[in-house]
């Protein structure tokens, strides 16, 4: 185990400094921002260091799997999961997503994918497996295993930069998958969006709910609709 602090929540804390991705606001607000319902059973594809998992069981799924291709994160996320008070209901897989083999489908799928579309380099091989979809898992790819996995009422969340998400939508519908709500997120008050968090399903929906959220405010605090947002995971709020 590494000798570096947890990370505090409310109800759980959890190591990340082995794993390629550590804990950020882009997948804190998306397992902020996903319903789920007490039956759910779930799948994160590319847990890191386990925090959806974590956060989604806070919240109530009945089950949850997680997958890394990353040895050292799925070591991680193990730890952090028996850690938890969830930890008879939460199971890390060492494996490929595209390799991945299991004997069900899932009600709720979650990712916080590879974001960037063209290889630059990182610190590391495994960062830049973790960072980047050229380095194999293309939009194409996930959108593919999602319908594989998924039943066919279930639901698929993820958070994307704002800049890809007409391309990803748009392999999405070749692959069947159209979208139901969308995010769009506001890094700081005035300034143009740079994630959308999105969920789509197997079918086409009359409308797409729609919602806008800021993060930090003209003067960079955390903005009202930030902390209330936040209130049933972070200290202090």
């Amino acid at each position: 185990m590494t000798d570096a602090r947890p990370f505090h929540f409310k109800h759980f804390s959890l190591f990340h400094h082995r794993s390629t991705m550590k804990v950020g606001t882009d997948a804190i607000l998306l397992g902020r921002w996903v319903e789920v319902k007490p039956t759910d059973v779930a799948l994160d594809i590319g847990t890191g260091c386990g925090l959806l998992p974590l956060m989604l069981s806070q919240k109530g799924v009945a089950y949850m799997d997680a997958v890394d291709i990353d040895k050292a994160s799925i070591e991680e996320a193990t730890i952090n999961f028996e850690a938890s008070q969830w930890r008879d209901y939460l199971k890390a897989y060492h494996s490929d997503i595209v390799d991945f083999q299991i004997d069900k489908k899932y009600d709720l799928i979650v990712s916080n994918p590879p974001f960037f579309n063209h290889y630059s380099k990182c610190d590391s091989e495994r960062k830049s497996r973790a960072r980047h979809n050229d380095a194999g898992l293309s939009y194409a790819t996930i959108c593919s295993v999602v319908v594989r996995l998924m039943l066919p009422d279930g639901r698929f969340a993820l958070v994307l930069p704002v800049n890809v998400m007409d391309a990803f939508l748009e392999e999405a519908e070749k692959t069947g998958l159209y979208l139901h709500k969308r995010m769009t997120i506001i890094p700081i008050e005035g300034k143009d969006p740079n994630r959308v968090n999105l969920e789509l399903g197997l079918a086409p929906v009359p409308e797409i709910k729609e919602e806008t959220f800021v993060i930090r405010d003209a003067d960079k605090r955390f903005t009202p609709q930030y902390n209330e947002f936040l209130r049933d995971y972070y200290l202090g709020l």
